[in-house]
């Protein structure tokens, strides 16, 4: 097992290419407690398309990854067992094994295998001049239903109710693959008295549940029209409070932009508590850009 992490957005990861591994909702709780397990956001096995391709929910979409050339399939539950769609932070710290243990070309494009599609990852320098290479996520399409709908002049289809937050405030559901609501508050003072132990009050309730980001609009500091800055927490469903969220930041992004209007900032930094990522918007597609590490080899005790 390996102990990883994307803008401390951690995760352990289990080794299984042939599927063989025990993997219930208890055996992913022993795993991800922080006092009693590993300890993580959430639990990765990396698995091969072609050993999901049978019997659960998993195998369809294990067989479209197989059949568009991605042999490898990001296998996400979230820390409660429950399974999950998509993580934007995991398919990085995913290719990022891949590349470290030598199971892809890294100076090729890596097809990696989710329940949300497959996703096409690129290593790309580190903006900022580091050493260590960045991960670049293709995440595919996105849906905004308000947009969709007409609810453009409302500019939301939820109201959130939050604990440490002044009154509950209008939100904006994303699709990203996986379900977000996106709060937009008016002071940075607001999103860090946030209690986001807490679960958010959602209404009207999504009927899977929802990952719910707080965001604030900073000035980026420069005279592009294109570019813009933000800060979000996220409550992530079926975990809590993490220290980010990829998927998080890209629906952070597409909401701020739909309240800014089809002019607003298409490329975005996303600031969170564990580090900041990249957003690009282009047309009905959206990239995720940022770091991935490996933290240690871990070996269970009997």
């Amino acid at each position: 097992m390996t102990k990883g992490h994307g803008t401390a957005n951690d995760f352990v990861l289990i080794d299984d290419p042939d599927a063989g591994e025990r993997l219930d909702a208890e055996a992913v709780r022993e795993l991800t407690d922080r006092r009693r397990g590993i300890g993580g956001d959430g639990l990765i096995r990396v698995v091969r398309s072609s050993a999901l391709m049978h019997g659960d929910q998993t195998a369809h979409r294990a067989g479209d990854a197989a059949a568009a050339g991605a042999e490898w399939f990001m296998d996400y539950r979230n820390a409660d067992g429950s399974i999950a769609e998509m993580c934007g932070n995991g398919v990085r710290v995913f290719a990022h094994y891949l590349v470290e243990n030598g199971l892809v070309d890294a100076s090729a494009p890596i097809l990696v295998g989710t329940r949300g599609g497959v996703k096409t990852v690129t290593v790309v320098p580190d903006p900022a001049g580091g050493p260590a290479p960045w991960y670049r996520v293709d995440m595919g399409a996105w849906d905004l239903p308000a947009a969709r709908t007409g609810d453009v002049e409302r500019g939301a289809d939820s109201i959130v109710t939050t604990r440490g937050t002044d009154v509950a405030r209008p939100a904006v559901s994303v699709d990203m693959g996986n379900p977000h609501t996106v709060v937009a508050l008016p002071s940075l003072h607001e999103l860090i008295s946030a209690d986001l132990g807490a679960v958010p009050d959602v209404d009207p309730v999504p009927p899977h549940g929802t990952n719910v980001e707080f965001i604030v609009v900073d000035a980026d500091g420069d005279d592009d029209p294109r570019t813009g800055r933000l800060r979000m927490r996220v409550h992530e469903r079926g975990v809590g409070e993490t220290m980010a969220c990829g998927t998080g930041a890209c629906a952070a992004a597409l909401a701020a932009r739909f309240w800014a209007g089809h002019d607003g900032p298409v490329d975005w930094t996303v600031d969170q508590p564990g580090g900041p990522v990249r957003v690009e918007i282009e047309a009905d597609r959206v990239f995720l850009s940022g770091p991935a590490v490996l933290v240690a080899d871990v070996t269970l005790l009997d």
